[in-house]
C-alpha cells in the first residue's frame, strides 16, 4: 500500500512552482501526495478537487459561503431573541453584526475560520507524513499530526526567512517558529545560507532544498513579446518577472531605465507595488521605455522569459530574507538562456558571479543598475561568451538534483513509496 503525504499550503496554488516540484516528484517515486490548499478571497475560483496527475490531488478550502453562514446565523440569532422576548441574545448578535461591518474584524474572522478548517480537514485525513509549507500553515499542521493518539512525522518546509521577512513581524513569527520549531521532526530550507542561520538561532542545520526549476530544454514560445509590446524586433527585453512587491529593487530599476543606452524595461507579474510603479512610470513619462504586463501562467512563464536579452533580480537588503535568498526566477533565466544583472548577496553573487552569467551590481543604487546594463549591451563579445557560460552550466541548477534530496529526507524519516 502506497504511504501517504498530506501537504498543507496558504495559497490557492495557481503559481506555487516549489509545491508543484515536490509534490510532483514524491507522486513519481510512488507516494499519495493529498495537498490542501485555501481558496484566496479575490482571486479566480479554481476547483475544489483537482486532480495534478497520478497521485497527486488537491483540495482547496474556503469561500464565500463561509462568511454568508455566519451572518446567516447571527440573524437568525435576532430573530429568536426578538421571538423569546431575550434581549441579550438580541444585543449579543446585533453587536456581532456591527462589528462585522468593521473590514479589518471581517479579515480577521475569515482568516480564523479558514484556519480552523484548514485544521479541521487536515486531521480528518490519515496520512503517513504531514508537511506544512511555510510558517502560516504549520500550527495546523501540528495538531493534525501530533494531537492523536497515534502521532505522525511532521516536515516544515520553510521557504522564507520567517525572523526577518519583508513586510511581515519579525518578534511575533520568530517566537511562533521557535515555539513549534521543537516539535517538528525535519526542517527544510531553501539554501546552504538559510541553514546556517537557522542553525545559529535554533541550534541544528536542517536540509536543503534548492528551488531549481525542472529541466527544459524544448521553447515554448507562444506569443511574440515585440508584438504585443509593440517594439521593434532588435529592441533588447530587459525583463523582471515575479512578483511586484517592495523591497525587490524595482522602483531602483524604473529609476535606472532613463539611464539605459539600450532596451525596453518590461514586469511581468502583479503585485501590492504594482500600482505605484505604474504611476512613477506615468509621473517620469516614461511609458516608452517601461512596460508592464499581468502575470501569466506558469505553463507560459519559459516562453516569455527566454525572449528576454537581460534578466534582472536586484533584491535590496531590507530583510535577511532578501540577502539570504536563491530566488527561482534567478535559476529560470539561467534555464530560459537570459544573463542576469543581479544584487550582490552571497547566494546570488556565487552563482551570478561564480559561474560568470551576468554582472552583480549595487541593487540599491538606479546608476549603478544602468552601467551594469549598459555594460552588457553595448558590449556584443562579453553578451556572446555570458550566453556561452550559460548554456555551460545549465544542468547543474535543474530540480532532476534536487528532488533526489527531498526523497532521501523522507527516506531518512522511514518513508518507503510502497508502504514496505
Amino acid at each position: 500500500m502506497k504511504q501517504k503525504i498530506t501537504m498543507l499550503l496558504f495559497n490557492n496554488f495557481a503559481n506555487d512552482a516549489r509545491v508543484y516540484k515536490e509534490g510532483k516528484a514524491l507522486a513519481d517515486a510512488g507516494y499519495h501526495v493529498d495537498l490542501i490548499c485555501v481558496q484566496e478571497t479575490g482571486k479566480a475560483v479554481l476547483p475544489r478537487n483537482e486532480l495534478v496527475q497520478e497521485g497527486f490531488q488537491v483540495t482547496r478550502i474556503g469561500s464565500v459561503q463561509r462568511m454568508v453562514l455566519v451572518l446567516f446565523i447571527l440573524v437568525a440569532l435576532i430573530a429568536l431573541g426578538l421571538v423569546t422576548k431575550m434581549p441579550f441574545i438580541t444585543a449579543l448578535s446585533g453587536l456581532a453584526l456591527l462589528l462585522l461591518a468593521i473590514p479589518k474584524v471581517r479579515r480577521l474572522l475569515q482568516m480564523a475560520l479558514l484556519i480552523a478548517e484548514m485544521t479541521c480537514v487536515a486531521r480528518s485525513r490519515k496520512p503517513d507524513f504531514y508537511h506544512a509549507h511555510d510558517l502560516n500553515t504549520l500550527p495546523q499542521a501540528h495538531i493534525a499530526a501530533k494531537c492523536r493518539l497515534k502521532q505522525k512525522p511532521l516536515i516544515y518546509d520553510s521557504h522564507e526567512v520567517q525572523t526577518s521577512r519583508e513586510g511581515y513581524n519579525g518578534v511575533i513569527h520568530g517566537f511562533i517558529e521557535a515555539m513549534y520549531i521543537k516539535i517538528v521532526n525535519f526542517m527544510i530550507v531553501e539554501n546552504d545560507t538559510r541553514a546556517k542561520y537557522n542553525e545559529k538561532i535554533y541550534g541544528f542545520l536542517p536540509g536543503v532544498l534548492h528551488n531549481y526549476p525542472e529541466q527544459d530544454a524544448t521553447s515554448t514560445k507562444v506569443i511574440s513579446l515585440h508584438e504585443k509590446l509593440n517594439l521593434p524586433k532588435d529592441e533588447p527585453i530587459l525583463l523582471y518577472q515575479g512578483v511586484i512587491n517592495p523591497g525587490r529593487g524595482l522602483e531602483k530599476l524604473v529609476a535606472a531605465a532613463p539611464l539605459f543606452n539600450k532596451g525596453t524595461l518590461v514586469f511581468i507579474g502583479n503585485g501590492r507595488q504594482k500600482t505605484i510603479l505604474e504611476t512613477l512610470v506615468a509621473k517620469l513619462d516614461l511609458h516608452h521605455k517601461v512596460k508592464f504586463i499581468p502575470q501569466v501562467p506558469l505553463t507560459d512563464l519559459k516562453s516569455y522569459t527566454e525572449q528576454a536579452y537581460l534578466g534582472f533580480q536586484v533584491l535590496n537588503n531590507t530583510c535577511f530574507n532578501h540577502y539570504s535568498a536563491s530566488s527561482n526566477k534567478l535559476f529560470e533565466y539561467i534555464a530560459a538562456n537570459v544573463p542576469v544583472i543581479a544584487c550582490d548577496f552571497p547566494e546570488i553573487k556565487k552563482v551570478v558571479q561564480g559561474d560568470n552569467v551576468g554582472l552583480c551590481v549595487d541593487s540599491h543604487d538606479p546608476i549603478a543598475i544602468a552601467k551594469g546594463v549598459n555594460t552588457i549591451v553595448e558590449n556584443p563579445q562579453h553578451y556572446a561568451q555570458l550566453k556561452t557560460n550559460i548554456t555551460a552550466i545549465q544542468e547543474k541548477y535543474v530540480w532532476d538534483n534536487e528532488k533526489y534530496r527531498l526523497l532521501g529526507y523522507y527516506k531518512k524519516l522511514g518513508g518507503s513509496p510502497d508502504g514496505k
